[in-house]
C-alpha cells in the first residue's frame, strides 16, 4: 500500500514538475506566430488598396489609409482628446463593435439601449486596447485607416463579448476630430 501511495505521488510530482517545464512565453512566441500568419493569410486574401500604408511585420500590425490628409505639425499627445467612428472585426470578417448604428443595424448586433455616436475618449489612459490606441496615434483628423493587429495588441488570452480569445482583430477608423487637452500641450 505505502508502495502504491508512493509511486502515486511521484507520479504527481513528475506531472507537476513537467507542466512547470512549459515557458509561458514559448506559448505567447507560439500564439504571434499563429496571429502573425493569420494575418498575412488574411492579406493575400483579402487585398486591402490604400494611399498610405504603414506595417511592423515583425510585430504582425498593418494599417492601411483610405483618406489620408495632410499632416498637422502637432500630433497626437496623452491627454488630446479624439472623437473616431469605428468598426471592429474579427478575421472571419464577423463585426463585434461599431459606433455606427447602421452598421449595428445591418450585422445583427444593435442594441435599443445604446446611443451609436463617435467614441470620445482622453489618449494615453488606457481606455482602449493597445492596438486601437497606436493606430489612432497614428491618424491625423479626418483620415480613415483599416488596422488589422494581432490579438496581444487586442483581448489577448481573454474571450471579449462576441470575440474568441487569441483573435487578431481589425478596425475600420474614422478619425473626426482631435481636440489637443489642457494644460498637457501647447
Amino acid at each position: 500500500m505505502k508502495s502504491r501511495l508512493f509511486s502515486a505521488l511521484a507520479l504527481f510530482i513528475g506531472a507537476l514538475s513537467l507542466l512547470s517545464c512549459v515557458d509561458s512565453d514559448q506559448t505567447q512566441e507560439v500564439i504571434i506566430q499563429r496571429d502573425k500568419e493569420a494575418i498575412e493569410k488574411f492579406l493575400k486574401e483579402n487585398p486591402i488598396s490604400s494611399v498610405k500604408e504603414y506595417s511592423e511585420p515583425i510585430e504582425g500590425f498593418y494599417m492601411f489609409w483610405e483618406v489620408s490628409a495632410k499632416p498637422e505639425r502637432n500630433s497626437i499627445l496623452r491627454g488630446d482628446t479624439v472623437t473616431v467612428n469605428y468598426t471592429g472585426k474579427t478575421l472571419s470578417k464577423k463585426i463585434f463593435d461599431t459606433s455606427i448604428e447602421q452598421i449595428a443595424k445591418d450585422n445583427g448586433i444593435f442594441n435599443a439601449g445604446r446611443k451609436y455616436q463617435p467614441l470620445r475618449y482622453a489618449v494615453g489612459y488606457g481606455y482602449t486596447i493597445s492596438g486601437f490606441e497606436f493606430a489612432i496615434s497614428m491618424m491625423h483628423a479626418g483620415e480613415k485607416a483599416t488596422v488589422i493587429f494581432p490579438s496581444r495588441l487586442g483581448y489577448g488570452t481573454q474571450a471579449s463579448g462576441g470575440i474568441p480569445a487569441n483573435s487578431p482583430l481589425i478596425f475600420e477608423l474614422d478619425l473626426v476630430q482631435i481636440k489637443k487637452g489642457p494644460n498637457l500641450n501647447p
